[in-house]
């Protein structure tokens, strides 16, 4: 996990949506979207549970 990824994690987090945390963060949605997916399938777990428009 590098800092960045964490910076991610936190800004989803915050604000429960991955559109606004990557604004946030000045990335793209995908960039940060890939980067969250990504970490999940290194560490094994689901992060976030994604249900339509909602983050928990």
């Amino acid at each position: 996990m590098t800092l960045t990824e964490l910076k991610y994690i936190v800004a989803v987090a915050r604000v429960k949506h991955f559109g606004h945390a990557a604004e946030a963060c000045f990335v793209a949605q995908p960039t940060l979207s890939v980067a969250i997916r990504k970490l999940e399938e290194e560490l094994g777990v689901v992060i976030f549970e994604r249900g339509g428009s909602e983050i928990s």
